[in-house]
């Protein structure tokens, strides 16, 4: 297979986002693995009972008192994505954190979410839990409401492909501990087939319950420390973590013309189940992995001994990781010079197993190292694993920050997921070729427009805020010209209703205006910054004389507030009306406005017939309340019903 074939085959990584253990997005991903952190931590109060529940030993125990946490996963903005706060409160957080990673991640890639509405961009989500469901099914009778309809786990992709009106595949995987690689595998073959222009390939992995932990404890494989301990002697097992991760793809040949920011470069993968190969379906085969690593070198066109760094699956398994690490050594260490090792490591000795998305974390983990030009330690290896023929096979687990080897080409990374479905997953990526970037002359002191916008007053401040530190001195932004971040933040990013717009020839003008009082003084661009806050169309083109580069630029700022069963307030000295408006309705009204309008569909109606009849002690009829129309109608409905209560 020649090159110009496989590039034609070849899909672009152009945007990446998660929420991991002790890292909110990418770039802290990478300081936390180049620092060497143990991101482990206690099991919070909000998950379980830990104390009640850690034993080394007997039934209905758990062997650990520590995993892979998330932060503040109670946190959303409901408002962004157009919920009422009951919708919110109702929802999986699973669901929640996809929102906002999908559109981080879409930021990130320079998409619009607005121009892709109504393509058939495909959404692929690894994912092999539903706790907030079950935990709601688990109060009886009273958690069946039909609000849970939402948290069925075929809703994960459906929420995004929902929010952003994309309308290709919408997909969830599950094959255990490989589900998010698949999801890559599955979405670069959409890709290839051109089903989809575009696609989202997602794990989420939120543990919410202790079930799973004691069913490992029982089989006697969770890991007793809740760490990852991965190629070592004393590795005892799984160390579950939550794991949020989202990847914008894209055929390369596309994200090239369309001038995106490739990160990196997927040149093949490869899926493959064990079969027969091993005793029993829970056991893993040195057979199956070896198959599936040739196909995928097979399907890039790569030989295997050009692989620089593999991302192994590296749970920390003491059966699992011998023949993990064998399986390596057998196919990509095959006609490898001696004085170049294959470069091994695993995510999870940081943050612990992501379980269905521990593969996604590991496959932006592999697109930062190939950014970076380095390859991070792996932790908890003191004593490496004497079932591992160290000495014959041609493989190395750094135990320090190493640079990955100059060789005069693309440096080439692989990423393995295998699930206990033994369905083996692996992903080929290189770093990309760089691209020149596209020649505007500019004369010094020639003023840009630089214009932010948001779904709000505050987001917009805070907007505003994150652009100036990007500006100002030690700002990320003052890497790339002022042009090229003026032209990104104008045509790569969606025009909100709230909307700011300053006049800058430099960065530290463009800083200065934002932190202070911006006056445009009668520049030249102050008719276009005046027409772009009322909120009119502008022809950027226009603006900006041409094309320009794409480059990074802040996120999105969200608004978020708690949402988390148990904690929602009462209506306090509000009327019955006032708490039904505050708590379901999604956007501002009069009393004029119709319920279904905003927001109070049948589904919320079902819900407030339960929770009034609660409220007022009175019987709700719900045909009665199905009658009503408009906020008007429902304030004089509810103040009857509160007389009817004294």
């Amino acid at each position: 297979m020649n090159r110009s074939d496989v590039d034609a085959r070849s899909v672009a990584v152009i945007g990446m986002a998660c929420r991991l253990p002790g890292a909110s997005g990418t770039d802290e991903l990478w300081a936390l693995l180049k620092d060497g952190v143990d991101a482990t931590s206690e099991t919070p109060p909000e998950r379980y009972d830990v104390d009640a529940l850690h034993s080394a030993r007997g039934p209905g125990r758990i062997a650990s008192r520590r995993a892979g946490y998330v932060e503040e996963i109670a946190e959303f903005d409901a408002e962004f994505f157009g919920m009422s706060a009951t919708e919110a409160l109702e929802l999986d957080p699973q669901q929640r954190l996809l929102l906002m990673a999908a559109w981080e991640a879409l930021e990130d890639a320079g998409q619009r979410p607005d121009l892709l509405a109504g393509s058939r961009t495909g959404v692929f989500v690894g994912n092999a839990r539903a706790d907030y469901l079950e935990l709601a099914l688990r109060q009886g009778p009273e958690g069946a409401t039909a609000s849970q309809l939402n948290n069925f786990r075929s809703l994960l992709p459906a929420r995004i492909s929902h929010a952003f009106d994309f309308r290709g595949p919408s997909i969830v995987v599950d094959t255990a501990c490989s589900s998010s690689l698949v999801a890559v595998h599955q979405a670069v073959q959409s890709l290839r087939a051109r089903e989809s222009p575009l696609a989202l390939a997602a794990g989420v992995n939120l543990k919410l319950r202790p079930d799973e932990g004691l069913v490992m404890t029982q089989a006697g494989g969770m890991a007793a420390d809740g760490r990852s301990k991965f190629g070592d002697a004393n590795a005892d097992g799984h160390a579950p973590s939550d794991a949020v991760a989202v990847v914008v793809l894209k055929r390369l040949t596309d994200a090239l013309a369309d001038g995106d920011r490739i990160r990196a470069v997927i040149r093949g993968s490869a899926v493959g189940n064990d079969g027969r190969t091993s005793d029993s379906v829970l056991n893993p085969s040195l057979e199956g992995q070896i198959e599936v690593l040739r196909w995928a070198y097979e399907d890039a066109g790569i030989d295997p001994a050009d692989v620089d760094y593999v991302e192994a699956h590296g749970s920390g398994s003491p059966a699992l990781d011998p023949l993990e690490l064998s399986a390596l050594g057998r196919v990509l260490g095959e006609g490898r010079p001696a004085d170049r090792p294959l470069l091994v490591g695993s995510v999870k000795t940081n943050i612990g197993h992501g379980e269905a998305a521990g593969g996604l974390a590991g496959l932006i983990k592999a697109v930062l190292c190939l950014e970076h030009g380095q390859v991070p330690a792996s932790l908890h290896l003191s004593a490496p694993n004497p079932d591992v023929a160290w000495d014959e096979l041609p493989l190395v687990v750094p135990g320090s920050l190493v640079d990955l080897p100059e060789t005069g080409r693309p440096a080439v990374a692989g990423i393995s997921g295998q699930g206990s479905s033994a369905l083996n997953a692996h992903v080929v990526i290189r770093r990309p070729d760089p691209v020149d970037a596209p020649v505007v002359p500019a004369a010094d002191g020639t003023p840009y427009l630089l214009v932010l916008s948001a779904r709000g007053p505050a987001a917009l401040e805070a907007l505003a805020r994150s652009y100036a530190a990007h500006l100002s001195p030690g700002g990320a932004g003052t890497a790339y010209p002022v042009r090229d971040i003026c032209f990104s933040a104008a045509t790569r990013r969606q025009h909100h209703a709230h909307r700011l717009a300053v006049v800058g020839a430099s960065h530290e003008e463009l800083a200065a205006a934002l932190t202070g009082s911006p006056t445009l003084g009668g520049r030249p661009l102050s008719a276009v910054a005046d027409r772009y806050r009322r909120g009119e169309d502008v022809d950027w083109e226009k603006v900006f004389g041409g094309g320009g580069r794409f480059v990074p630029l802040p996120t999105y700022p969200w608004q978020t507030k708690r949402y988390w069963p148990g904690e929602q307030h009462e209506h306090g000295g509000g009327d019955l009306a006032t708490w039904v408006l505050r708590e379901h309705a999604r956007t501002g009204f009069d009393d004029a406005s119709t319920l279904t309008d905003i927001g109070i569909d049948s589904l919320a109606k079902l819900r407030i017939v339960v929770e009034l009849t609660k409220r007022s002690s009175q019987e709700v009829d719900p045909e009665e309340f199905g009658r009503l129309r408009t906020v008007g109608e429902l304030r004089q409905w509810t103040r009857a019903l509160e007389a009817a209560a004294r």
